[in-house]
């Protein structure tokens, strides 16, 4: 069992004094702060082609905000909302919950509808090119859905599934299990290959251009599959966390390590790392020009060029109630970057002439900004 990250953060929040919300320095510049409708978030936001994003919260609202950082509406759960929300071409935001349900709501915050599941639905969701909705839950199944909310397919894992999937050029679905098994599974729901790891897997992969696969297991291991499931190399970090690989243009791989920040090469050499002293769940996101943004301890984030050199470090809240970035950042079509600690949503815009998403096959969790989980077709 792993140490809550809240008991953590906690522990730092009582440790330290409060700040002010979303500081930055010279380099970084807080656009606005937009409160939560309640506190904790968990999930990644996601950023619609309209500018609108998406966030999930601790206590069930999925909040929807405008470019301008104010509160457009907010849609109420059953129970806590831990998977982030995916966006289809139409504009239909998907998530789980823990209530035992996925949910399916229209852009203007009305209920489209809802499939019941077993157990909770902490999976994010990925969305194939031809809009079926693919997701994990507690219950061991892995679930195939229509646009239209039907059942499409069900694939019975050995364990929980909270892997958030990562769909492949070909359509292969990728993800892990608590049984310590990688699967690869067809469009149809037919298992392609699996790969057994020594550990649970809770992270979600990423897929580079060539078609590598790149996840991490709890038995501490980064490892590299080739599309056929046969391991190319694999790289004891020692991790146990859930952030998640993503990739920059070169190749490299950066993901948090318990509690540094690592970058490895597309060999399976470690290039650099980054220590704290408070455990990192979140996963990185690349910006144009090898910048990389990380969560940093006591809610900063971090901007860390492809050298391993600090470029700018912001605090999004330093105060006694809110407390650590848990959410991995996002990064918008227009480069501004979304980042969620305890008590806020904020908007940052870097100075350093990065606009945009790095062009990689995959850049940040769930792949780009609509957090569709699948692969980038690199131009």
């Amino acid at each position: 069992m792993k140490l809550p990250t809240r008991i953590i953060v906690v522990f730092y929040v009582l440790l330290f004094g409060a700040q002010s919300v979303c500081r930055a320095q010279p380099a970084a510049t807080n656009l606005w702060s937009l409160p939560l409708p309640d506190y904790y978030a968990d999930s990644s936001p996601a950023v619609a082609p309209d500018g609108t994003i998406y966030l999930g919260t601790f206590y069930g609202k999925l909040l929807a905000a405008t470019p301008q950082g104010s509160a457009k509406w907010i849609f109420q759960a059953g129970r806590e909302i831990k998977s982030s929300p995916a966006i289809a071409d139409d504009g239909t935001i998907y998530f789980g919950s823990r209530d035992r349900k996925f949910y399916a709501v229209t852009p203007d915050g009305k209920l489209k509808w809802t499939f019941a599941t077993g157990a909770w639905v902490d999976s994010s969701p990925a969305i194939g090119a031809d809009g079926t909705v693919y997701f994990g839950s507690w219950d061991a199944n892995f679930y195939a859905l229509n646009p239209d909310g039907a059942l499409k397919w069900k694939f019975p894992a050995g364990g929980i599934v909270d892997s958030s999937p990562a769909i492949g050029q070909d359509g292969t679905i990728y993800f892990g299990s608590h049984d310590g098994i990688f699967y690869a599974v067809t469009p149809d729901g037919k298992l392609r290959w699996k790969f057994p790891t020594q550990g649970q897997i809770i992270s979600s992969p990423a897929i580079a251009a060539d078609g590598m696969v790149y996840f991490t297991s709890t038995d501490g291991n980064l490892y590299a599959l080739k599309p056929d499931g046969t391991e190319l190399w694999r790289l004891h970090t020692g991790g146990w966390t859930e952030s998640s690989p993503v990739l920059d243009e070169t190749g490299d791989i950066y993901l948090a390590v318990n509690n540094q920040n690592v970058c490895i090469g597309s060999d399976g050499k470690e290039r650099w790392k980054w220590g704290f002293p408070v455990i990192i769940e979140a996963s990185p996101a690349v910006a144009s020009g090898g910048t990389i943004y990380f969560s940093a301890p006591w809610r900063d984030l971090i901007a860390i060029g492809r050298d391993g050199r600090q470029q700018w470090r912001l605090n999004t809240d330093n105060n006694l109630e809110h407390g650590n970035i848990i959410a991995s950042p996002v990064i918008g079509d227009g480069g501004t970057i979304y980042v969620a600690n305890m008590a806020f949503l904020c908007a940052i815009n870097s100075s350093n002439n990065l606009p945009s998403l790095a062009k990689s096959s995959w850049p940040m969790f769930r792949a780009n900004p609509q957090h569709t989980g699948r692969v980038q077709i690199v131009k």
